[in-house]
């Protein structure tokens, strides 16, 4: 039996940021890649797979993670960006340095994602309101090499909307324009299990802002004690987080997988409404 094409209405689709994790310690073994072919080869596929950003990062931020010298994370980065240019792509630094932020957004990156949310270096509001590039404000309880051994919250959405308003006002108060902000709730950073199975369920109490929600759910070892999995065995357990987060209000998701990540966005959107069909 054949099927006619039938026309897809795109109303909001969400987008997906592939993960570039240019660092030999990320905790996902397969996105680590320090060689600029290499780097070059996986950012055609994500774009090819469907990557609307591709987020690139020198310095791993997994739970117990050491920071590097900013020298070291500008030594990583700049082959890295240089490999991508010929790709004209879409690109997201991963830093909260200003020092690698300006290198990488002098070699063409549009957006900053930043984890401490412009607590990190009080250069950075800086360069992205002289540079007029976007950033990501993350919530973030603690720094890496701590972040996971006590995270404690009176309720764990009014805290980061708590966050949330204060970062915005102090971003907007440096000169970032609000249209080039983005908001991540911080999903596996300074979270208990709980809280992040929480922070999923009540995602669309964020978009009181009126700024664009950012996840990050891809791997992590939320989904790998509810579903009792390795962090190589937990695309599906993603897969159902990403279903979610769109469900309740996500504009965009960070995978590492996004070939078939961006499937399950598409069907998501689809489901809710983002994709019609005519």
């Amino acid at each position: 039996m054949s099927h006619e094409p039938i026309a897809a209405v795109v109303v909001q689709p969400t987008r997906i940021m592939g993960v570039l994790n240019i660092t030999p310690d990320s905790f996902y073994g397969p996105s680590q890649l320090t060689d600029p072919q290499a780097i070059s080869d996986a950012a055609a596929q994500m774009l090819e797979d469907g990557a609307h950003i591709l987020d690139m990062g020198g310095e791993s931020s997994r739970p117990g993670a050491d920071p590097v010298g900013v020298d070291e994370e500008i030594a990583r980065i700049i082959p890295a960006m240089e490999a991508v240019r010929h790709l004209e792509a879409r690109v997201s630094i991963d830093t909260y340095r200003a020092k690698t932020a300006q290198a990488a957004i002098d070699l063409g990156a549009a957006m900053v994602n930043d984890i401490t949310a412009l607590r990190g270096d009080a250069s950075m509001a800086g360069v992205i309101a002289d540079t007029e590039v976007e950033c990501i404000l993350m919530h973030m309880q603690g720094m890496p090499r701590d972040m996971q051994k006590a995270p404690h919250y009176e309720d764990v959405i009014d805290d980061i909307c708590a966050f949330f308003e204060e970062r915005l006002h102090y971003a907007t108060g440096q000169g970032i324009a609000e249209d080039k902000i983005w908001l991540d709730p911080g999903f596996g950073f300074g979270k208990t299990v709980q809280h992040n199975l929480t922070m999923i369920r009540r995602l669309g109490e964020f978009r009181r802002f009126g700024r664009p929600i950012l996840i990050g759910t891809s791997n992590k070892s939320t989904i790998g004690t509810v579903l009792n999995t390795d962090v190589a065995d937990r695309m599906e357990g993603t897969a159902a987080t990403v279903a979610v987060a769109i469900s309740n209000g996500a504009d965009a998701v960070r995978v590492h997988d996004v070939k078939h990540m961006a499937r399950v966005a598409r069907m998501a959107d689809a489901c809710t409404g983002r994709l019609s069909f005519e």
